[in-house]
């Protein structure tokens, strides 16, 4: 055996990635020591064993990337801890926790998601009342511009307007909270899925997302409110969760209980589902939505907490309405088909994307010049396209004004086709929670022109594809409303004397088409739809509608949100096993080298790996004479060691500390804090004296953490990581006479990018989801 001094840590193999979380092996340790190298000479048999054993481990890492686009901006990404860390402290302080704590816990969490559903209510409300008088006071003066005759001066100040807020919104999410743009949701499922990055849930964030977002769509992009109020609701509730700001001194100690992932996650889920309550005022549709699809772990308690935010929210947002309605807040208040348009919607979306992120690379410039051309096209369609469309006569015997009387030449035509034009976009300009009840409330075919519907279905349909992906808040749900009634409007139309069902009904069965090709939501759209139409007898046919469109779209790509959690880079965990993870077992993915630390570890080694890797779990061995043979003792997180070397309790020998752990460190010093923030190694600084100390890993140790034999294969190992939430998984050997461990497994080693290159052969054996166009049918391909 190597000399005592050494098995405390002196020395150690260093990854040379240290940005990597990957699995790592030491030679730290003593069992991992050449004999040779300690006297010159030794037992060689030993040698031979240790060194078949270096052999025998994967010598790269894990290169899968570490970095994700979060919003506009690239982030490094790290996975969350959603297991108990069950280490000295943690059992001391839950064994001095009484009924009155648990009591408090329970009373805080249900206080909590009462205020996540007030505010979540609010702001809500704010961005509805912002886009109404913003957007409303920009239509008032153009029509009455145009009525004026000024057309110039009309289309120059929709132009100007529409530039300017663009701009605003584009200007705000690039230079002060670029993880504000885009709608967040693929940002809240990665989060839910396990997947951390700096400032998605920020306060900065916050705010530019609401003003972003009302800047966004009242600029006539076709952009909508729904997405980015489920990131709004998400960031409350991520930053109640925090238990405020030590910064600013606003802190409590009753909700140091709420400092950690397990909690913030529910909380957040709360959140979400709490954000659709507050763009459709759909209470149950927001429960059903943060279930079906956000969130990837669900369980009955976390249920009611969702349920009842989303009802605070219901309740707010009626009461403030209501207010509204007393004219205080300005102008506030006043199939088949759809599975492939709703395929083909996620295609361009997808292809568009990935030309935008391309130019967004270029710099902050360019982000901010692709935001300008989009707008002002924007602007010259929704201005020019109603010229092309085609002008129906006005009743002879109408008493109402008409835009066909009393005009001539181009002026009469255009108003006359503007006047529907606009009637069909006033839909869209009302508040998201009232689109769905607009359109099925909206009159048959005889109050709008075929090429109206035509002209408007184009536009929302490309104009939404191209305005999505911009440097700015913005949602999808809206447009896709839209689109899909104008679709649905359209087939009814096109059906005419054949079909006696309201064209308002067909509006809203071709939203719920292009929503279900689209997003691939079932349960939450049907509920959505029914709470808004209050019309129980549509059930089976939206349900229908859904469940053909699903299927359909199915078949050609996958949901959009998948699509962009893919897109920005997010180590997703998909909730289903790939065939070709039986084949493998966990050591067959596992890389190396290792990097593990002994009981009682040299400060020095621990400052050094801390500094040179970007490993945020390392297993602890307890070696003679803290055992009779090398065995596991646990696994030490690097913000817990952090913590450690910032306090400087250390001991000045390799022996057992004496000191009580419980008495010297309090269990929030080991709170976790808030989304994106971490302590770094760089900013303690050590002398040279306490380099060569010793620290007491033992208390801070989680000493049941998870984990698995070598040989369970990678399929079971996948579900285990999963289901459990799991941020490193300990591979055991099969054999005692290894190493007590032989590697650890991240989220990272579950992706198919690092799996398929460690064996390339695989790709021949990938399970494949049959498109049309490849296969009829999902089948193995051998």
């Amino acid at each position: 055996m190597a000399p005592r001094d050494q098995s405390c840590g002196d020395g150690g193999e260093v990854d040379p990635e240290g940005g990597i979380e990957a699995p790592l092996l030491s030679s730290g340790s003593s069992f991992f020591q050449d004999p040779a190298h300690e006297d010159g000479d030794g037992d060689e048999e030993a040698r031979r064993r240790r060194r078949r054993f270096l052999l025998a481990g994967r010598s790269q890492s894990n290169t899968t990337s570490q970095v994700a686009l979060v919003g506009v901006g690239v982030c490094p990404i790290e996975s969350l801890d959603y297991e108990l860390i069950e280490n000295e402290v943690f059992k001391q302080d839950w064994r001095a926790r009484g009924r009155g704590h648990i009591l408090r816990y329970v009373a805080l969490k249900w206080a909590l998601c009462f205020l996540v559903g007030v505010l979540s209510a609010a702001a809500g409300f704010v961005a509805n009342l912002g886009v109404e008088n913003v957007a409303g006071a920009k239509f008032v003066v153009t029509s009455n511009l145009m009525l004026a005759g000024r057309y110039g001066t009309a289309f120059a100040v929709f132009l100007v307007s529409n530039f300017a807020l663009t701009m605003l919104a584009t200007v705000l999410t690039v230079y002060v909270a670029p993880a504000a743009a885009g709608s967040g949701i693929p940002e809240v499922k990665a989060y839910l899925n396990g997947v951390d990055a700096p400032d998605i849930f920020s306060l900065k964030t916050l705010v530019v997302k609401i003003v972003g977002c009302i800047a966004a769509v009242s600029s006539s992009l076709h952009v909508g409110k729904a997405g980015p109020l489920v990131h709004t609701g998400a960031c409350i509730a991520s930053i109640l969760g925090q238990g405020g700001s030590s910064k600013y001194h606003l802190t409590c100690k009753w909700l140091r209980y709420f400092k950690n992932d397990r909690d913030r996650r529910d909380l957040v889920t709360c959140g979400a589902g709490a954000g659709i309550a507050a763009a459709f005022r759909a209470p149950v549709g927001g429960v059903l939505f943060a279930l079906e699809a956000v969130s990837s772990w669900w369980r009955s308690a976390l249920l009611w907490r969702a349920f009842f935010t989303t009802a605070m929210v219901a309740v707010v947002l009626r009461a403030l309405i209501d207010f509204c309605k007393s004219d205080k807040c300005g102008l506030f208040g006043k199939g088949v088909l759809g599975g492939v348009l709703g395929s083909l919607h996620n295609f361009f979306l997808d292809k568009v994307l990935r030309l935008y992120n391309f130019i967004n690379e270029k710099g902050q410039k360019y982000k901010l010049l692709l935001a300008a051309v989009v707008t002002i096209c924007t602007s010259c369609c929704l201005f020019g396209l109603p010229w092309i469309a085609s002008c129906k006569p006005c009743p002879s015997d109408t008493e109402e004004a008409c835009p066909s009387i009393g005009r001539s030449g181009n002026f009469k035509k255009y108003q006359c086709a503007m006047n529907e034009y606009n009637d069909l976009a006033s839909l869209f300009f009302n508040t998201n929670d009232d689109t769905i009840r607009n359109l099925y409330s909206a009159g048959t075919d005889d109050e709008f022109h075929i090429s109206s519907i035509l002209v408007f279905f184009f536009t929302s349909y490309f104009l939404g594809i191209f305005s999505y992906g911009l440097a700015l808040p913005s949602g999808l749900f809206v447009p896709v409303i839209l689109t899909g009634a104008t679709y649905g409007r359209l087939v009814g139309m096109l059906i005419g004397s054949q079909s006696t069902l309201d064209h308002g009904l067909f509006a809203v069965l071709g939203s719920a088409a292009l929503l279900g090709g689209s997003m691939r939501m079932t349960v939450s759209v049907c509920v959505v739809i029914l709470e808004l139409t209050n019309n129980l007898l549509m059930l089976p046919l939206v349900m229908l509608v859904l469940l053909i469109s699903k299927t359909v779209a199915d078949a050609f790509n996958a949901n959009i949100y998948d699509l962009l959690v893919k897109l920005k880079g997010f180590p997703y965990l998909e909730g289903h096993v790939e065939p070709y993870m039986r084949q493998l077992s966990v050591s067959d993915v596992v890389t190396g080298p290792l990097q593990a630390f002994n009981g009682i570890e040299k400060v020095g080694h621990i400052v050094h790996v801390l500094r040179t890797t970007g490993h945020n779990g390392f297993p602890v061995v307890d070696e003679p004479p803290f055992s009779d043979s090398p065995v596991l003792f646990g696994l030490v997180l690097r913000a817990h060691l952090l913590v450690l070397l910032r306090k400087k309790d250390f001991i000045p020998n390799c022996s057992a500390s004496a000191l009580d752990a419980s008495k010297q460190f309090l269990p929030h010093d080991f709170a976790k804090p808030g989304s994106g923030k971490h302590d770094r190694i760089e900013e303690i600084e050590f002398s040279a004296e306490e380099l060569e100390m010793f620290v007491d890993l033992h208390p801070f140790t989680n000493t049941s953490p998870y984990t698995v034999v070598e040989t369970m294969s990678l399929a079971k190992a996948h579900v285990l990581f999963r289901e459990v939430g799991l941020r490193h998984l300990l591979v055991l050997p099969k054999s005692s006479k290894r190493a007590p461990v032989v590697g650890i497994l991240t989220r990272h080693d579950f992706m198919p990018e690092h799996i398929l290159g460690l064996h390339p052969f695989l790709f021949k054996t990938r399970w494949k989801k049959v498109r049309f166009g490849k296969s009829a049918f999902t089948n193995l391909v051998f």
